[in-house]
């Protein structure tokens, strides 16, 4: 990772560098110019947003960037992050950019760069820009100051291009006319999509959280917040609930229940539909470090093996293309299906799971049941710095100190997240209470060290 790239673009606190009109300028117009230089020609370039009140002036100054440089950006507006790597692929632009912060509040927002295929953008690109923002050349746009009228047209025919792919081709065949569905859209880039998408296939629907108005997005709903999505499932009588985030490029799920379904599940449930089919392929799944030993064990009992890969979609993407696959993701519900998209995305998601419960009819619940999850404590420090963990003693000892006693009866990950000032310890094993223990005291000596 960069200075600027994290493991999911560009994100921050927006205003704040390297959110700032100019920076933002500067980022539009360096893509554009190293595009150019590899394609030789103009570069044709799709952007899209999520609900965030930033959004719209970050778009202009993205795009006032990209004109400088001569190239052409076109808006597909409101729009989910698979949604614009869809575009990016299906148009043949030469990148897709995402405004957004998925699963972070309003206050932040981000930049993400897909590729043509749909990938996110090379590390060769992305450290051309860094350089580029690190220079002081002269060649670059001045900023020009936001103004109310400095819109950007939105062209409506690319969501409905994208709604289109996923009723006709990812959604076909798919009767859902006896289905009950809650969805939360988060207020989110999904409020209007999922809603039309779930319709339009038959659902009987109940919609919460699908009235944006700039700063309620992920606020107490959604996938980071699935309370409400349990209580309508339940007071609905749903048969499931869909939960997005902010960019809907995660889903989790509650079953009839009420009971959360998380990403780990998701993985278990499409594994075993797919290898029943004789669809996994290399009967195997590519999930990280944080996906929970349950997982690793459920799969193993059917023949299945699980690949393990550095947290970030990003590995996991990179694993199945090298190691071959059908289907990966993480517990927080971004899971890929490479052979559909090579952006996780969570209505895709959603589809392929209730093409698996309508194809064995039977519940969410019970294909749910047959995993057996390990106790797991997830603790976040605030940390004020990043140095490696074994250059710093105390949080090194305390780590190998706890790795020996629980040997063979457990699980410990510390690492720090890709996109906040965060160290996230992890732990899992048999008894709960014990872990938590353990997680609190690691937790601790962390927090005491670089918080």
């Amino acid at each position: 990772m960069g200075e600027f790239f994290g493991t999911d673009g560009i994100r921050g606190v927006a205003g704040q560098y390297p959110l700032d009109q100019p920076t933002i300028e500067r980022i539009g117009y360096s893509l554009a110019v190293e595009l150019t230089k590899r394609l030789d020609r103009v570069a044709q370039i799709v952007i899209g947003r999520d609900t965030r009140e930033s959004g719209e002036w970050i778009e202009a100054a993205l795009v006032r960037g990209i004109s400088a440089a001569q190239a052409s950006a076109r808006s597909a507006g409101m729009i989910t992050t698979p949604g614009v790597a869809y575009l990016t692929r299906a148009l043949n632009a030469d990148a897709g950019v995402v405004i957004s912060a998925s699963h972070n509040s309003y206050e932040d927002n981000g930049i993400k760069v897909f590729s043509t295929s749909g990938q996110k953008l090379d590390d060769a690109a992305e450290q051309a820009i860094e350089r580029d923002l690190k220079s002081a050349a002269p060649n670059l746009p001045s900023a020009t100051p936001f103004v109310a009228e400095d819109k950007i047209e939105t062209d409506t025919s690319l969501k409905e291009k994208y709604l289109a792919f996923l009723c006709d081709e990812i959604g076909a065949g798919l009767d859902l006319k006896n289905l009950k569905i809650a969805v939360d859209c988060a207020n989110g880039a999904a409020y209007e999509l999922a809603p039309k998408l779930f319709s339009v296939l038959g659902a009987n629907l109940t919609v919460i959280n699908a009235d944006p108005n700039g700063r309620n997005i992920n606020l107490d709903c959604g996938s980071l917040h699935p309370e409400k999505l349990r209580r309508a499932v339940i007071e609905q009588r749903a048969d499931l609930g869909l939960a997005f985030d902010g960019d809907a490029d995660r889903l989790l799920m509650v079953d009839e229940h009420g009971n959360l379904v998380d990403g780990d599940q998701v993985l278990f449930i499409m594994a075993d539909y797919l290898a029943s089919r004789g669809e996994l392929a290399g009967d195997r799944v590519v999930a990280t470090v944080m996906s929970n030993l349950g997982l690793e064990l459920s799969l193993a009992e059917r023949g299945i093996a699980l690949a393990r890969t550095a947290v970030g979609d990003k590995y996991v993407l990179d694993e199945l293309l090298k190691g071959g696959g059908s289907l990966g993701g993480e517990q927080s519900g971004h899971i890929i299906f490479p052979e559909i998209s090579l952006a996780g995305d969570g209505m895709i998601t959603a589809l392929e799971v209730l093409r698996a419960i309508t194809g064995r009819n039977s519940s969410l619940g019970a294909l749910a049941s047959e995993y057996t999850r390990y106790p797991q404590v997830t603790i976040n420090v605030r940390v004020s710095r990043k140095p490696a963990f074994d250059t710093v003693p105390p949080i090194k000892e305390a780590i190998n100190a706890l790795e020996k006693e629980m040997a063979g009866r457990g699980r410990l990950i510390v690492r720090y997240s890709g996109t906040e000032n965060l160290a996230r310890v992890m732990i899992e094993g048999q008894d709960e209470a014990a872990i938590r223990n353990h997680a609190e005291s690691i937790a601790q000596v962390i927090r005491g060290q670089i918080g």
